[in-house]
């Protein structure tokens, strides 16, 4: 630690600080209906289909990489776990949206992965599908859902979530490896955050 009280991050590794965020009963919402053209699918989700939403929603923008480090195996035994459910937004024939329900611990639900492609952002599309997340989690019986967001995702994600219904209750710091440098994602992913190698 340094005198000034910040933390050196060693190089090839990024920092984030994550903010887990709780609900413990349905909020009342407001309905929103979709744009024209945008229609709202469940999905029974297959590896090829999954990274593909998961890039085009959280990589490229957001430096989202945790599905990206699972092997074929270990994808598939989520994709296929009975106790996940998987939704999108499709326009013009185009899967533009992910939603990921986790119901595998139980009496909860976590919001593991939710957002729109660049197409969608600005739209509308995000109130609706939040509301589909409220609506499907709370339908089983579940006493919390929750859903973590860090300062690699979108600036609007923690307001919207707060928005939503969700109270924030507790932060952390996450150090790992720049997955940009193991290969996994583009040098150019990501907000604006530089790779250090050394």
């Amino acid at each position: 630690m340094l005198k000034d009280g910040f933390h050196d991050v060693p190089p090839g590794k990024i920092a984030v600080i994550v903010t887990r965020l709780e609900m413990r009963a349905p909020p009342e919402m407001r309905a929103v209906p979709l744009p024209d053209g945008i229609s709202f699918h469940e999905v029974t989700p297959d590896r090829d289909w999954y990274r593909d939403i998961f890039r085009r929603v959280g990589s490229e923008d957001w430096l989202w990489y945790g599905r990206l480090q699972l092997d074929d195996t270990a994808l598939d035994a989520i994709l296929t776990d009975p106790a996940t459910a998987y939704f999108t937004l499709r326009t013009d024939g185009r899967d533009e949206a992910l939603l990921e329900l986790d119901f595998r611990r139980k009496g909860e639900c976590e919001l593991a992965y939710f957002g729109l492609t660049r197409s969608l952002i600005g739209s509308g599309s995000g109130r609706y599908l939040m509301n589909e997340a409220i609506t499907r989690a709370w339908a089983q019986p579940i006493s919390l859902f929750h859903v973590h967001t860090c300062t690699m995702d979108s600036p609007q994600a923690l307001e919207f979530y707060r928005r939503s219904g969700f109270t924030p209750v507790g932060q952390k710091v996450q150090i790992d490896d720049d997955p940009r440098l193991k290969g996994l994602l583009p040098e150019t992913a990501g907000p604006g955050v530089p790779v250090f190698t050394d």
